[in-house]
């Protein structure tokens, strides 16, 4: 019995099964190539998933870039707070320089960028701190 013979006595539709049952050897076949066909579709299925999120990620960065460029520039010139006496075992980001600011408003200041772009205190690192006066 062939695929082409099982599919003409699906169509034929006489509900009589009878003889016409296929050996074991050749249902186990046609289980085989319908689990395959089944898995064929799903590995499709998956791979659409995958380009589709690749460009849809894409998409996603040329967004993030071009709304954050001067959140993401303000962050890399801003790093870690200073501290009076740090241990030798804490970690220690250079020094900082406060131009026209006291400590307090410098505090203030690392605070809030901190906050606003997500990165934690400890992984900035501040070169200066400059008050600009509004003319």
């Amino acid at each position: 019995m062939t695929l082409g013979s099982v599919i003409a006595f699906v169509a034929e539709g006489s509900g009589k099964v009878g003889d016409k049952v296929a050996p074991v050897g050749e249902a186990l076949l046609y289980a085989l190539f319908t689990i395959a066909v089944v898995f064929t579709a799903l590995l499709i299925i998956f791979v659409c998933i995958k380009i589709f999120s690749a460009i849809l990620n894409a998409f996603d960065h040329k967004k993030d870039t071009s709304t954050e460029a001067p959140a993401a520039a303000a962050a890399t010139t801003v790093p870690a707070a200073p501290k009076a006496a740090v241990p030798e075992e804490e970690f220690s980001s250079g020094s900082l320089k406060l131009k026209g600011c006291d400590e307090k408003t410098a505090a203030m200041i690392m605070a809030i960028v901190s906050d606003n772009t997500g990165i934690p205190l400890s992984e900035l690192v501040f070169k200066s701190i400059t008050l600009v006066e509004n003319k």
